[in-house]
């Protein structure tokens, strides 16, 4: 059997309901490669760790979070005059 043969062997066995994912995986490896695709999928992961100055202060907002330091969303609208509807 040959490699195209057995790829046509495993499409008719798949599910109707994979055939659009199968479908979409064939057409991205019958397009040419983009570099800049290429580029992006080689590129390695941001590990610059997250700080106040960095991030605005979402590292803090989400230690504040993590530990129940919360304002409850009523109270805020209270605190702004903002009837709850």
């Amino acid at each position: 059997m040959t490699r195209r043969e057995m790829l046509h062997a495993i499409v008719d066995r798949l599910p109707e309901e994979e055939l659009t994912t199968a479908a979409r995986i064939l057409i991205a490896l019958d397009q040419p490669a983009d570099d800049l695709q290429i580029l992006l999928a080689s590129a390695p992961l941001d590990d610059e760790p997250d700080d106040d100055d960095f991030d605005g202060g979402l590292t803090e907002a989400r230690n504040e979070a993590q530990s129940g330091q919360t304002i409850p969303h009523a109270e805020v609208m209270r605190s702004l005059g903002i009837e709850n509807e």
